[in-house]
């Protein structure tokens, strides 16, 4: 049994709450560069110029790359032979309570949804679980803002709908958004499981790389299908129109009733914040 210190948990929380708020993986700003290239509107492009600019001075000040930032959405993969000394959620939350604080980035959480009172600190974080094989410690950071959440909807579709239905309601999610979610986006789409869960692997497929291709052939053939639909229908880089929508279209898929098809659409901006450290 491997042992984790408690303190060792709240430091690289607390170094990623920062880094991750103050630059882009590079995968994202990849997809951008390419957008750039590839989109046909003036204005979309100059669109994409300033955001390219805004994260190019964002990581040299160290200043976060939106105001917005975020919910702390926190993905735990725990190693079952890893035996942590201490507390590991209040671990966490201490992490994020020090970053938000020293790295002085937007608090946005309030501890009641209806009372609103806002927490002082950003926590509670949105602590997700995993229990894996092995005796590492993997924890992802990925703020979520919420102009992109507020876009994200769920559908509990028949079976019988199929493949079909599915696209349009991806499409109209995003057509519904129109430029709410700080386009040029990225879609996470969950399809399966039951009504909880088919959001949390939509969100979950918001990590993987932008430019990475499905494992399954099936399943990217459906993101590059859905990519390009969502592409066409104009909206552009923020709404002012052109070719650049979106950025990526992430499928997840799981194991679902005979009787079910859950489809969940999780919106990310063009700032998709996640960093992860192994301990």
């Amino acid at each position: 049994m491997r042992r984790v210190l408690a303190e060792d948990i709240t430091v690289a929380v607390r170094r990623m709450c920062m880094e991750t708020n103050f630059n882009l993986p590079e995968d994202v700003r990849r997809s951008i560069r390419a957008a750039y290239e590839r989109e046909d509107s003036g204005t979309g492009k100059e669109i994409l110029d300033l955001i390219m600019r805004n994260f190019e001075i964002a990581g040299a000040e160290r200043i976060p790359v939106c105001q917005d930032t975020g919910a702390a959405c926190v993905f735990v993969e725990y190693g079952q032979e890893v035996n942590v000394e201490g507390s590991l959620e209040d671990a966490i939350n201490e992490g994020v309570r020090q970053g938000y604080v020293q790295g002085y980035l937007r608090k946005s959480i309030v501890g009641d949804p209806l009372r609103r009172e806002n927490t002082g600190d950003n926590t509670p974080a949105m602590i997700h679980y995993d229990i894996v094989p092995g005796d590492k410690l993997k924890i992802t950071v990925a703020p979520k803002g919420f102009g992109s959440e507020n876009m994200s909807r769920i559908a509990m579709l028949l079976p019988s709908d199929g493949i079909e239905e599915i696209k349009a309601f991806v499409l109209e999610t995003v057509e519904l958004a129109g430029p709410n979610p700080c386009p040029p986006i990225i879609v996470g789409v969950g399809i399966g499981g039951t009504f909880d869960k088919a959001p949390l692997i939509a969100k979950k497929a918001l990590l993987r790389e932008t430019d990475d291709a499905h494992p399954d052939p099936f399943y990217a053939r459906l993101e590059g299908e859905l990519l390009d639909a969502i592409n066409a229908l104009g909206i552009g880089p923020q709404g002012y129109g052109g070719r650049t929508t979106a950025l990526a279209v992430k499928v997840a898929a799981m194991a679902t009733h005979i009787a079910g098809l859950p489809v969940a659409v999780n919106i990310n901006c063009h700032a998709a914040r996640h960093i992860h450290e192994v301990l």
